[in-house]
């Protein structure tokens, strides 16, 4: 039963340290610099502390941006011994701000890159929060290892990247004391987010897989909290996200969003395979948007890869010591053709596959020898463990392998730079590479090709460093990128040269077309890149998310909200103010006080659960229709789409239960009666061209078939594949339409089928047909329920609707009209499922029983029964 679940209370503070937290900063954005934060502070006004019924504050709108570092800097003052905090201005999470509105607040909340005392934690927190608009989630350091170097790195990190630990020397398994340091980390940033949002105003932004949980913690204590979430990693095909022991809980959690953004179509296709083999959800595409509906609420997903900050990157051109880098290095590097790797020590960076495809480069072409430097510079590694040393040893000696074989005094093929590297380091070395390899094998989006062709565009200080013609602004700006196709950039760089990093060979030969490419061809390249690098930058991604963020959170006080599910099973169901749970309350009292009753009843998904192997109804459900049956104020009806014969033996035990087959081409008021047609002249010859097209699908389509009725032909795909049998019923359907445009029949989807049916049948024209019956033998409807669960069975709701609000048409007092699961009806009703249509119709086959014995003939308790 539906019930709105108990607001998670804990570590809230209270209002006056809530007011006091809210005394947030305004922003000012300076173009082409990193944004600072000037002293303006803002009054807000109070705000409520755990629900969703919160105050207005009137302030500023406010993004609170979640990840799990804060875009701080911190180290201890060597004479103070105190901390001193400073923004890091390579952070994504800080760049994004400014695409955001000018007069937008921006708090952040996410944990430090150094550990800090308990006893200093507090002070550390106002410092913070005070100068930086920064709140510090300090997570115990068991906690901390366990969470991020174990679950995230170790385990999420290589599962995303399709390693599968098939053994423990392959990498590390499931581990369920570090899932739930993951649960408690997430849980203890959500407290935090807790303290300082401002549920009615607040937009939320959570970045990254080591917050996936986070949605779901948040959405169960603010039922309407505007929430974003963007995966910056890959996100792996069903196959292998489907081994993860707490798919369900990380999935669910992500459609808790209102938002969910993803680099590349790729990384989204696989998320939507995985909602749709997990959980059964089918995705829409709208005027270019994708959503998926989760319980009545659209979850938006966005499909847009990051930029660079050009502000940053400007800036750092700007400065002296920039050309002075550069000056040293085209002395340094005087005649040589500079190829440049810019990667962190990471199992799937592929630099082990770049040096060897060096070494193969160097030994296909020894001209090249002595003129062509590998220059690859390593970022530190953001985990450690026994993988990550192996990769290590096996890079060193690759690169001292290959640099001792054609290596020569003053010439070393590859040099490798240990870092840290500062960006202007990095500017440097882009500036003066003629060519970037970029040769992950997997990778969510590295920025590093768009950084490259930023700083190959360069700067008039740039220029001169280069030693160009300053008054020649028109000299052209060259650059040749290589780059896997397994990385979230590779589709955005159109004009880079693709290659496979596990083929040595094809790497190889990346490389030697580089070096020898046509001056002009570098600079067609250079330039389509740089004009969509320089357009489609950080401010560009975050402003775009952010607009769809508030798009996808309009519909919010629309609807009504409850809270389903326990644990991280929670989700929230939105419901139209007008769609209402009927139970034996709402409809108790109307059936006793009624004396001419019609009851309607879907079978499939309505009476018997879609996936039921055997489709013969419980003696249960024979027992409840018998029981209503025998009542002479009833009239009861299955009203179904399958064929008579199928009906007729199912529920020959109930012989005063009328049957409607084929979607009302055949009807029989009881077993005694004889079956009655629509009454329509019908040509079933269209059946000879349909016939054979399905055949063509059935064949095509494994796990599908044909079902025979005598009105209609019905291909069903609930055993073939979730993905290609949906595909190959639109097909069908498309097909069919064409082929069958001039015969009188109707081509209608249902749920997993495809059906022809002749014009003029339907549920709904059958529910006329059965009321205008009954209406003709003098019974005035005085009670009507109809249920059911599929499309099929909106064509009663809307027959009902059509009938109830007729003005020439006697009134019927008591109309129910209830559809199974919630989503877009046209009923005014809803049930959860098909356990909750045998309940309701226990209840009323208890008030049939015009005596009822001292114990119920069902009681309401009993939830046990199989429909």
């Amino acid at each position: 039963m539906l019930s709105r679940s108990c607001l998670d209370l804990l570590s809230l503070v209270s209002v006056d340290d809530y007011r006091a937290l809210c005394q947030i900063p305004r922003v000012s954005t300076v173009p082409g610099v990193v944004s600072k934060f000037d002293a303006a502070e803002d009054d807000h006004a109070d705000a409520g502390s755990g629900s969703d019924e919160v105050v207005s504050s009137g302030s500023p709108e406010r993004r609170i941006i979640v990840a799990n570092q804060l875009p701080i800097r911190a180290y201890r003052d060597v004479n103070t011994k105190k901390w001193s905090f400073e923004f890091d201005s390579d952070s994504l999470v800080l760049q994004l701000k400014d695409g955001l509105p000018s007069d937008v607040d921006v708090l952040y909340v996410g944990s430090l890159k150094v550990e800090i005392d308990p006893s200093e934690q507090d002070e550390v927190a106002q410092v913070l929060l005070e100068k930086f608009q920064c709140v510090p989630t300090f997570l115990p350091s068991e906690i901390h290892n366990k969470y991020y170097h174990g679950f995230c790195k170790h385990y999420l990190w290589p599962l995303f990247h399709y390693m599968v630990p098939m053994s423990t020397s392959q990498g590390a398994r499931f581990d369920r004391s570090q899932w739930q340091a993951y649960v408690l980390a997430n849980r203890i940033f959500a407290n935090k987010v807790t303290e300082v949002i401002n549920p009615d105003e607040d937009y939320v932004w959570v970045h990254d897989y080591h917050l996936m949980i986070l949605p779901t913690l948040l959405r169960k204590r603010f039922h309407r909290v505007k929430l974003g979430f963007f995966m910056h990693n890959t996100f792996p095909s069903s196959e292998i996200y489907r081994t993860i022991p707490v798919r369900d809980d990380l999935l669910r959690a992500l459609l808790n969003c209102d938002l969910i953004g993803f680099h590349t179509f790729d990384y989204a296709r696989h998320f939507l395979s995985c909602c749709s083999r997990i959980f059964g959800l089918d995705y829409e595409s709208k005027r270019g948007y994708i959503g998926l509906d989760y319980y009545g609420r659209t979850v938006m997903i966005k499909i847009l890869p990051a930029g660079i900050h050009m502000g940053q990157l400007e800036s750092v051109f700007s400065l002296s010591e920039t050309a002075e880098k550069i000056k040293e290095l085209k002395k340094r590097f005087e005649g040589k053709f500079v190829i440049l790797g810019m990667d962190d020590m990471d199992l799937f960076k592929g630099i082990n596959l770049k040096f060897l495809a060096m070494g193969k480069l160097l030994d296909m072409h020894e001209d090249l020898r002595g003129r062509v430097v590998l220059v690859q510079i390593l970022n530190p590694a953001r985990s450690e463990g026994k993988d990550i040393q192996d990769v290590q040893n096996e890079t060193n000696a690759i690169a001292k392998d290959v640099n001792e074989k054609y290596g020569e005094t003053g010439y070393q093929p590859i040099i490798v730079i240990n870092g840290p590297v500062s960006t202007l380091e990095k500017a440097a070395y882009c500036a003066i590479s003629e060519c970037c390899i970029v040769n992950a094998v997997r990778d969510g989006m590295n920025l590093v090709p768009y950084m490259y062709t930023v700083c190959r565009q360069g700067s008039p200080v740039l220029d001169r460093a280069l030693d160009e013609d300053d008054n020649d602004s028109e000299t052209p700006k060259q650059s040749v990128i290589v780059v896997s196709e397994f990385i979230g950039c590779s589709p955005s760089l159109s004009g880079a040269i693709r290659v496979n990093p596990w083929n040595i060979d094809e790497v190889s030969e990346a490389m030697n077309l580089a070096i020898t490419m046509p001056e002009a061809e570098k600079h067609l390249r250079h330039e389509k890149h740089y004009k969509y690098i320089s357009s489609h930058d950080v401010t560009y991604w975050a402003r775009s998310f952010d607009q769809d963020l508030e798009r996808a959170c309009r519909q919010h006080y629309l609807k009504r909200y409850w809270g389903v599910g326990l644990g991280l099973g929670f989700r929230i169901v939105a419901l139209d103010p007008t769609f209402r749970k009927l139970s034996v309350d709402n409809i108790a009292s109307a059936y006793r006080n009624t004396h001419n009753r019609l009851i309607l009843l879907d079978y499939d998904g309505t009476m018997l659960p879609q996936p039921s192997i055997d489709k013969t109804p419980t003696n249960e459900v024979i027992s409840i229709l018998n029981c209503l049956c025998s009542d002479p104020k009833n009239m009861v009806f299955i009203v179904s789409g399958r064929d008579k014969k199928c009906l007729s033996k199912w529920f020959s035990p109930c012989e005063k239960l009328g049957l409607s087959a084929e979607h009302g081409y055949f009807t029989r008021w009881s077993s005694d009666s004889s079956w009655e047609t629509c009454g329509l002249t019908m040509d079933f010859d269209w059946k000879r061209i349909a016939e054979p097209v399905m055949a063509l699908y059935t064949e095509a389509t494994d796990g599908s078939f044909i079902e025979q009725k005598e009105s209609a032909l019905v291909w069903h795909h609930q055993e073939a594949d979730p993905h290609f049998g949906s595909s190959q019923a639109k097909e069908l359907l498309d097909h069919l339409e064409s082929v069958l445009a001039n015969e009188p029949v109707i081509v209608k989807r249902g749920q997993h089928i495809v059906e022809v049916n002749p014009q003029g049948v339907s549920k709904g024209i059958a529910v006329e047909s059965l009321i205008s019956s009954m209406r003709s033998e003098g019974k005035s409807l005085d009670f009507l329920l109809c249920i059911g669960d599929d499309r099929s069975d909106e064509d009663m709701f809307e027959s009902i609707a059509s009938t109830v609000s007729n003005p020439n048409l006697p009134t019927i007092e008591h109309v129910f009209a209830c559809t199974v699961g919630q989503k877009p009806s046209m009923a005014e009703y809803y049930l959860d499922d098909t356990c909750e249509v045998i309940k309701l119709l226990k209840g009323l086959a208890n008030a049939t029983s015009a005596s009822p014995p001292s114990r119920p003939l069902y009681s309401l308790e009993d939830s046990q029964g199989s429909p």
